[in-house]
C-alpha cells in the first residue's frame, strides 16, 4: 500500500494548525515524522485515519483518491494508529482490551475466550513478551499498557501502521523488542509512519525523515542523507549548541530527609537525603518501583510506615493536601489522568493548586488570575490559541508543559518530577531543562524519574537507582556512567 498526502490543510477555528502539508508512506519502508509538540504531526495523521477532515487538499491511496469517515473504517482498509495517549479501558482485563474492536465469537454469540487466549498468547510468543492477560489493566504498568495497545494493532495485520511516541513508557528489552517487531514488519511489506521525538531511534530505525514545523513540512530527506544537527535545526529553526545546560547551582544543606519508608509487597527501606537546589535523579528499570516510591511519599498511594524530615522537623504526609502544605509539588508520570482536567481549560488547570492566592472573601480576582496564567503559559511555552480553550485539546507534549505550568505556579520548595520530559520535543526538552536550572538557582530542590538514561546523566546532581523495590545504590554526577546505572539497575554491584 502506498499513500500520498497532498496539500492538507486544517483550521480548528482561527487556529491555523496545517499549511499545505504533503506526505507519503510507501510499502515496507519506515518513514520518521518528526517537528516540535504542536507542529502538526498528530493532526495530519489524524486526517489521514479519518479522526479530522481535511479543509483542504487530498489523500490518494494506492492511485485513488480516499478520504477515511473514522479510524475504524481506517482500519478495516489497512491503516491503523497507535497513540500517544493510551486507549485503554483501565476496568478491562488486559485480554479483553486486545479484542475490544474484532472478538471472536462461539456458535452461540457469546464472547469465545478460550480463542482469545489462543489469539493473544499466540501473538505475545511471536513478539517474544509477557503480558498478564487476566490483569485488569488500571492495575499494570504504564509500559505494559502501551505494550497491549501495540499488540492490538498489530493484531488486526494493517498494512500502514501509524506509531506516534511508542516507545516513550517502554523498557530498553520492550523497545528491542518493539524494534525486532518492526524489521519483521518492514520485510513483509507493511509501511510505517514513526513518529517520536528520540533522536538515536529515528536514526536507528527509519528510512526517511520528514520534519514539520509551524503546521508545514520543512523537509523530507532519506535518512542516511541526513544528521541529527539538521534534524534539530529544521525543527526548531535554530541550532541547540549543547544538549543539557551545564549545572552551574551548587547544591545547599539537606533539607529534606527520608529514613525506612516502606510498603508492604511494593518498596521497602527507603532511604535518602534531598539537598537545598539539588536535582537529584532516580534512575531503574520499568517496574522497580520508582513510581510507587514517589506516589507514596507524595501521600497519593499509601505507606506502611516512614521517617520524614523537612529542615530538621519530622513531618507526616498521608495525603497529597500534606504534601501540598509542606510547599512539596509533584509532577505525574501520567499527565492525562492524573496531571490535567482536560475538560478544564489551560488557565483553569495552571491555577488550581494556588487558586486561593487569588481569592478574597471567596470571589476570585480575575485580573490577578489572568495575569498569573499568562505569565506561566509563557513561560513554558504553551502553544494554543489561548489560555480559555480546553487543556484536552492541546497535544500531548503541550499538556506536560501545562502540567509543569500548574506546580511552577505554586513555587514550591521541592517539586518532584516524574518523566517530565516524555513525550516532549526536543527544544522543549531544552526549554524544561532551563526551567529546571532556573528553579534550582532559586533555592527550590527537584527530585526527578526518568527512564531515559542521558537525562538523568545529564541533568543530576546526584542519582539513586531503584531494583526491585529497594535503593540499589547512589551515585555522584562525575561518577555517573549508562554502564553502573545499568549494572546497579539490574542487581549487580
Amino acid at each position: 500500500m502506498n499513500i500520498e498526502m497532498r496539500g492538507i490543510s486544517k483550521s480548528f477555528g482561527e487556529n491555523q494548525v496545517l499549511l499545505g502539508v504533503d506526505f507519503n508512506v510507501r510499502s515496507g519502508e519506515v518513514h520518521a515524522l518528526m517537528g516540535e509538540n504542536g507542529a502538526g504531526k498528530s493532526t495530519l495523521m489524524n486526517i489521514l485515519t479519518g479522526l479530522h477532515r481535511a479543509d483542504g487538499g487530498s489523500i490518494v491511496v494506492d492511485g485513488t483518491e480516499r478520504v477515511f469517515a473514522s479510524p475504524r473504517e481506517a482500519e478495516r482498509n489497512g491503516v491503523a494508529f497507535i497513540h500517544q495517549e493510551l486507549n485503554i479501558w483501565p476496568n478491562l482485563s488486559i485480554l479483553e482490551n486486545l479484542f475490544l474492536m474484532n472478538p471472536p465469537k462461539t456458535a452461540l454469540g457469546t464472547l469465545d475466550f478460550a480463542a482469545m487466549r489462543r489469539r493473544a498468547e499466540e501473538a505475545c510468543a511471536e513478539l517474544g513478551i509477557t503480558l498478564p492477560l487476566d490483569a485488569p489493566a488500571e492495575e499494570c504498568s504504564v509500559g505494559q499498557q502501551q505494550m497491549t495497545e501495540i499488540l492490538r494493532v498489530l493484531m488486526l495485520h494493517a498494512q500502514i501502521v501509524i506509531m506516534d511516541e511508542p516507545t516513550a513508557a517502554l523498557t530498553e528489552r520492550e523497545t528491542e523488542v518493539l524494534f525486532g517487531v518492526m524489521k519483521r514488519m518492514k520485510a513483509a511489506g507493511v509501511g510505517i509512519v514513526y513518529i517520536s521525538h528520540r533522536m538515536e531511534e529515528v536514526f536507528a530505525v527509519s528510512d526517511q525523515v520528514t520534519v514539520m514545523r509551524d503546521g508545514g513540512a520543512v523537509s523530507t530527506l532519506p535518512t542516511a542523507q541526513t544528521d541529527m544537527g539538521r534534524v534539530v535545526r529544521d525543527m526548531v529553526g535554530r541550532s541547540l549548541t549543547e544538549y543539557y545546560p551545564a549545572r552551574t547551582r551548587t547544591p545547599g544543606e539537606v533539607i529534606f530527609a527520608i529514613h525506612n519508608m516502606h510498603s508492604r509487597d511494593v518498596f521497602t527501606d527507603v532511604s535518602f537525603t534531598l539537598r537545598e537546589g539539588e536535582i537529584l535523579g532516580v534512575a531503574g528499570l520499568m517496574g522497580a518501583g520508582r513510581t510507587e516510591i514517589m506516589r507514596a511519599l507524595f501521600g497519593v498511594d499509601r505507606k506502611d510506615g516512614a521517617q520524614i524530615r523537612l529542615h530538621g522537623e519530622e513531618i507526616k504526609i498521608d495525603t497529597p493536601r500534606d504534601a501540598i502544605r509542606a510547599g512539596i509539588g509533584f509532577i505525574t508520570e501520567n499527565r492525562k489522568t492524573e496531571g490535567l482536567i482536560l475538560d478544564f481549560s489551560i488557565g483553569d488547570n495552571i491555577s488550581l493548586p494556588c487558586i486561593d492566592r487569588f481569592a478574597a472573601h471567596h470571589i476570585v480576582k480575575a485580573k490577578e488570575e489572568d495575569a498569573f496564567i499568562t505569565s506561566l503559559a509563557e513561560r513554558l511555552g504553551v502553544k494554543a490559541a489561548s489560555t480559555e480553550v480546553s487543556a484536552g485539546t492541546l497535544s500531548g507534549g503541550n499538556q506536560q508543559k501545562v502540567v509543569i505550568a500548574k506546580w511552577v505556579g505554586m513555587q514550591p520548595s521541592i517539586l518532584i518530577m516524574d518523566e517530565p520530559t516524555r513525550g516532549i520535543d526536543v527544544g522543549a526538552k531544552r526549554d524544561i531543562y532551563d526551567l529546571m536550572n532556573e528553579l534550582t538557582e532559586a533555592g527550590v530542590s527537584i527530585i526527578m524519574v526518568s527512564s531515559e538514561l542521558p537525562e538523568v546523566i545529564g541533568m543530576s546532581d546526584r542519582i539513586l537507582v531503584v531494583h526491585e523495590g529497594r535503593i540499589a545504590g547512589e551515585l555522584s554526577r562525575e561518577e555517573a556512567t549508562q554502564e553502573k546505572i545499568i549494572t546497579l539497575a539490574t542487581g549487580g554491584e
